[in-house]
């Protein structure tokens, strides 16, 4: 069974940065996908970022591209999602989720995801 852990999300002043990890592990195939997803309050889940593992395909929704950016370290089973310029209004929590696929993220089939992690972008 597949098994997700996050970390790196915190508290940033709005224009700062970070850097979100997802560790993977349990995938019995490198048919997979990993992505990103986050959740504000009183908000529908919205997609963010998808990596497939099989060769390295990367998405980004249309409201994050060119801001957001996701990338792996095979070596280390981990996907990354680096947010620079962060505003206000992606203060959320950050999921990732394996599934697939990475093709179309609006309709990314989520089958395991991790806890989450907070991230706060406020001055």
């Amino acid at each position: 069974q597949a098994q997700l852990v996050e970390s790196g999300g915190g508290l940033v002043p709005p224009g700062g940065s970070l850097t979100l990890s997802c560790v993977a592990s349990g995938f019995t195939s490198d048919y997979y996908a990993i992505a990103w997803f986050r959740q504000a309050p009183g908000k529908e889940r919205e997609p963010v970022s998808c990596l497939s593992n099989f060769d390295g395909f990367t998405t980004v929704a249309d409201s994050m591209k060119g801001r957001f950016s996701i990338s792996r370290d095979k070596a280390k089973n981990t996907v990354y999602l680096q947010m620079p310029s962060l505003k206000p209004e992606d203060t959320a929590v950050y999921h990732c989720a394996s599934g697939g696929p990475c093709s179309n993220i609006l309709t990314f089939r989520y089958e395991s995801w991790g806890q989450g992690v907070q991230v706060n972008v406020s001055s």
